[in-house]
């Protein structure tokens, strides 16, 4: 009898590893008939070829793997039955001491926190807003926790959730029918999500759809009004100092809506495959990655009588898809993932954009890439989290550890300041904590991840405790 336990125990795990190969092959695989399946993971890799990386200005910077800091990396909640019993779909699993975690005095540790893990659906986005997490999955359910407990939730009829912006009480998410859909937060009474509408407005939509000047081709045989994306929204970034909203899309376009009056007021064709990502930046500008290598800067200017969007400059172009891009405000830095599975970066000198290397740190694709204070945090298909710490004087960064657990890629990172955490911060993959300008050292992160292994983990990061252990 024993026996046979081995036998079906080896079977399990041949069949497992037949399973992930098989998805690893995928992930550089040409798209093939369902976009969803082909382009999770490698973001629609690109047919086209492109000119050489640009000159390097520093050297790559090579790092060691190593495991996390924390002595609960390796509590997977895979390795725990759940209880037939609980009622919700997803299950807290706490692995720090309760008792610590309320302290006011305790030392921001680094290390897992807890995970959230679903029965069904890949995490493909995630987005913090103070004490409150959304989280997006192929389910079409954006959930809402709140002290890593489930506080309310919300879902749309089509179309997986792909991105999430959160803008005060309002909330937009980025779907893969194409949609925009805006939802409301009606109150912490009721704790409850209402949509109040969509992007373009079904005003503005028909009024484009009667007027033929309003049509574009976006392929042989086919017109779509401009206003609207036809593929996947892929990617969303918000500028709150101008009141604007920036959407990329599989369908190679990216549209800039003014929040007011939710006008559709430029639809670009930036590049020529799927935009994979979307960040608002500093000095004005706005940066696009995109399957077709290239990362673009943009800036808003006046040309003519109306403001418009133009190419300012082209700051990588390469065979490997851009995967993810986040930005550094306060250093003026701007890191781009891949699927080479490096992390891109330029910094800014005087005025203009300069190379400034690579962080070698991942076998595989890099998926997210997430900034806090000066840590860089990249998320990748070999289902680990490096995490970057930019160094006093710019150019040179140090692997400070990798954060192990998920079992599946990486796809989505977000991160909150864990010492602010009942301001109306809105975060997403592409952006930065706004109030980093006090002393990194004592500065504490929540930071979240989402993986295609259905789960979130949440961790709690800080320079000052890499500091510790670099000094023991």
């Amino acid at each position: 009898m024993a026996r046979k336990k081995n036998s079906m125990g080896e079977m399990l795990l041949e069949k497992e590893s037949f399973r992930r190969t098989k998805f690893g092959t995928l992930l550089y695989s040409e798209p093939v008939s369902d976009p969803e399946e082909s382009n999770t993971n490698s973001g629609r890799s690109s047919n086209a070829s492109s000119a050489p990386s640009p000159p390097r200005t520093s050297s790559f910077y090579t790092t060691t793997t190593t495991t996390t800091n924390s002595p609960n990396y390796f509590m997977s909640p895979w390795n725990q039955s759940a209880s037939p019993y609980v009622k919700s779909p997803w299950i807290h699993q706490p692995l720090l001491d309760s008792s610590e975690e309320s302290s006011e005095n305790s030392d921001c540790k680094n290390g897992l926190i807890g995970s959230l893990v679903r029965e069904e659906g890949h995490i493909y986005s995630l987005a913090a807003s103070g004490d409150l997490l959304y989280t997006g999955s192929d389910s079409k359910n954006i959930r809402v926790w709140k002290n890593l407990k489930e506080y309310s939730g919300f879902k749309s009829h089509s179309g997986l959730v792909k991105t999430i912006v959160v803008y005060g009480d309002k909330i937009f998410t980025g779907h893969q029918d194409g949609k925009i859909r805006v939802w409301k937060f009606l109150g912490k009474k009721r704790k409850a999500y209402k949509r109040v509408g969509s992007l373009p407005t079904i005003k503005d939509y028909i009024k484009s759809s009667i007027n033929p000047k309003a049509y574009v081709e976006v392929r042989r045989n086919r017109n779509v009004p401009w206003i609207r994306h036809f593929d996947a929204v892929s990617c969303m970034s918000l500028d709150k100092e101008r009141g604007l909203l920036y959407s990329g899309s599989w369908d190679k376009t990216l549209k800039v809506w003014r929040l007011s009056d939710s006008k559709c007021l430029e639809s670009i064709t930036a590049h020529y495959d799927a935009i994979n990502s979307v960040v608002v930046g500093f000095d004005g500008l706005v940066f696009t990655g995109s399957a077709d290598g290239t990362v673009k800067a943009w800036r808003r200017e006046l040309v003519g009588n109306s403001a418009k969007h133009v190419l300012v400059e082209t700051l990588l172009k390469q065979d490997n898809a851009v995967t993810s891009l986040a930005v550094n405000t306060m250093a003026a830095t701007v890191y781009a993932g891949s699927s080479d599975g490096l992390v891109n970066f330029w910094e800014r000198q005087k005025h203009f954009l300069e190379y400034g290397g690579a962080l070698r740190g991942h076998k595989l694709a890099v998926l997210c890439v997430a900034v806090a204070g000066n840590l860089v945090l990249s998320g990748s298909a070999d289902k680990s989290i490096c995490v970057w710490r930019r160094e006093e004087g710019g150019g040179v960064h140090s692997c400070l550890t990798v954060l192990t657990g998920h079992n599946g890629p990486v796809k989505c990172l977000t991160v909150e300041d864990y010492s602010n955490d009942d301001d109306d911060n809105d975060n997403n993959d592409d952006s930065e904590d706004e109030a980093v300008v006090k002393n990194n050292s004592d500065q504490c992160w929540t930071v979240y991840s989402g993986s295609l292994d259905n789960s979130v983990k949440v961790w709690r990061l800080s320079e000052q405790g890499f500091n510790a252990y670099e000094d023991m």
